[in-house]
């Protein structure tokens, strides 16, 4: 698989000059002209990368998911990931990349925080739709980062860093927006998700312990973006939904069956009982035959 290594390699590949940082820049859109080359066809980026894009059109693949790009979409890419782009159908429309390398971090408190934001891991066709108005406070925050890379002094790494921290934070008061006021696909979801949970253990018996990638697989989403919806609408993430059901389930296995403790661990999909059982304390505090007893 080709990497684009360093912010230069890919300025050079979007026909730009150098960037006036070596670690993080702000591309302009309308002046990048994608150079035609095989590394397009399957690559991964070294770097952090927030897309604003408008009036684009074509597809890109992100994972295993096409994206078509229509107007004021804002899309996140952490770095490593794998990447197509299909130079055939792509006409870059306007906007703005945001690019910075993981080095540019180190020694910063973002570096130990940023995986905290959850749609660097998003697909694709879950990209943020932005307002005129949250799309204008974005550019904004972009032009200040360009600003500081023309005059890089002592002080540009933190100031830079805590604009980029700011956009972040701006991302994340903008989704939950979307998870909201997306009302009836939301609503679809979530009764989607509590089917799904009921029917795994109703029909996937033994079939082991119920996961996070599984629920969002089953709902074609991206993990961190389940929880993170799940979390705006019910307080839960998905880990939390998923322990809650267990605890419920085994409740009822523990008041109205003669099933040993790991027997119910098993049927619940553990490999050990006493992971069951640590689980069951922690949500309860009590054990699985504390609980049982109170029914005796």
């Amino acid at each position: 698989m080709n990497a684009i290594n360093s912010i230069s390699q890919f300025h050079r590949l979007l026909s730009l000059p150098e960037p006036l940082h070596p670690l993080v820049s702000v591309i302009n859109l309308d002046q990048a002209i994608f150079l035609k080359d095989e590394i397009w066809k399957g690559f991964i980026n070294r770097f952090y990368c927030v897309a604003l894009k408008r009036g684009a059109t074509g597809k890109i693949r992100y994972g295993q998911q096409h994206y078509d790009y229509d107007k004021g979409v804002l899309s996140f890419t952490a770095p490593n990931q794998v990447q197509y782009l299909d130079l055939n159908q792509m006409e870059c429309g306007s906007g703005y990349l945001l690019i910075f390398h993981p080095d540019f971090l180190l020694r910063d408190s973002l570096a130990n925080t940023i995986h905290q934001y959850g749609f660097f891991s998003y697909a694709v066709n879950e990209a943020l739709h932005l307002s005129a108005e949250e799309e204008d406070n974005l550019i904004a925050i972009l032009n200040k980062i360009n600003n500081e890379c023309v005059h890089i002094d002592k002080h540009t790494q933190e100031i830079i860093l805590s604009q980029i921290e700011l956009l972040l934070n701006y991302s994340n008061r903008f989704y939950e927006r979307q998870f909201i006021t997306r009302k009836n696909n939301s609503h679809e979801l979530l009764s989607k998700f509590e089917r799904l949970l009921e029917d795994y253990f109703v029909k996937n018996q033994n079939n082991g312990l119920l996961t996070v990638q599984y629920m969002a697989g089953q709902m074609n989403l991206s993990p961190n973006y389940l929880s993170d919806l799940l979390r705006v609408h019910t307080g839960q993430n998905t880990q939390q939904h998923i322990h809650e059901k267990l605890i419920e389930k085994a409740k009822e296995k523990l008041s109205t069956t003669n099933l040993s403790v790991s027997e119910i661990a098993y049927d619940l999909g553990f490999e050990h009982a006493q992971s069951f059982s640590t689980l069951f304390k922690k949500k309860t505090n009590l054990s699985p035959l504390a609980f049982r007893q109170e029914f005796n």
